[in-house]
């Protein structure tokens, strides 16, 4: 009975290693668009971390222009014409930003302002079942830690990064070592804005007119996950705790 309890033991603490170490990031595919779930932050990410980039591939056979039109239209421009970005008033700005495709750079490359249009243009489409699209949010800090920032939080807890490298992929595709833009304004002076550093795992603001990357973002989980292998054997090894008491009161 003893040996029984301690193999019990045994593989109930190897399915809580196992959940812990392997259920942080699920793929899942939502409405055909392929997501990761992050139960680290409780975020969902887009599974392709430079979306627009594919999108501009995509659109090289007719014009990569007409998605960057659509995106800029979503964003309620006068009249239905153009788009507008809200933001602190800055050295760029009133507080009204208009935006233009010049905010549009190649390969996937956006300054802040498209950045933010093209995290709105998610949320009119229902891009994976979610409204609730953005760029990840900052702490704010210079720093090479994931205290508060959603990129530095899967950088360094979910993916394995380490700070002086490259961000490792783990199930994304097209994962840029290089800028992320964040959501976060630079207080001290608005016409910045934080961004992570995935070529090493660092954080700085960068003014809002730069070309680098978006990857979007959304709060909690867009779809509801299977349950992990890891999960499974856990639930087996209660099952087993089960058997064995019932084969004790047997006894």
């Amino acid at each position: 009975m003893l040996q029984g309890k301690t193999l019990l033991a045994a593989s109930l603490v190897f399915g809580l290693a196992s959940f812990n170490a392997q259920a942080t990031l699920t793929s899942e595919t939502v409405n055909g668009q392929n997501l990761v779930y992050d139960s680290g932050n409780n975020t969902t990410w887009t599974q392709d971390a430079n979306l627009l980039g594919t999108w501009e591939g995509a659109y090289q056979s007719t014009s990569y222009n007409n998605i960057v039109t659509a995106i800029i239209d979503a964003n309620g421009g006068v009249n239905g014409v153009g788009g507008v970005i809200h933001d602190t008033p800055n050295a760029d700005d009133n507080g009204t930003y208009n935006l233009t495709t010049a905010d549009f750079g190649s390969g996937g490359t956006v300054d802040w302002w498209a950045g933010q249009a093209l995290v709105h243009y998610l949320d009119t489409q229902n891009y994976g079942g979610s409204s609730q699209w953005a760029l990840p949010t900052s702490n704010a800090v210079v720093a090479y830690d994931d205290n508060g920032s959603q990129l530095g939080e899967l950088f360094y807890n979910e993916l394995g990064g380490t700070a002086g490298s490259s961000i490792p992929s783990g199930p994304f595709s097209n994962v840029q070592a290089y800028v992320y833009w964040s959501g976060t304004e630079y207080t001290a002076s608005p016409d910045y804005a934080w961004g992570f550093y995935t070529s090493n795992g660092g954080q700085n603001y960068d003014f809002k007119s730069f070309q680098l990357y978006a990857w979007a973002v959304s709060p909690g989980q867009v779809n509801a996950v299977p349950v992990p292998g890891a999960v499974w054997l856990f639930g087996t090894g209660l099952l087993g705790l089960l058997g064995l008491k019932r084969r004790g009161h047997a006894g």
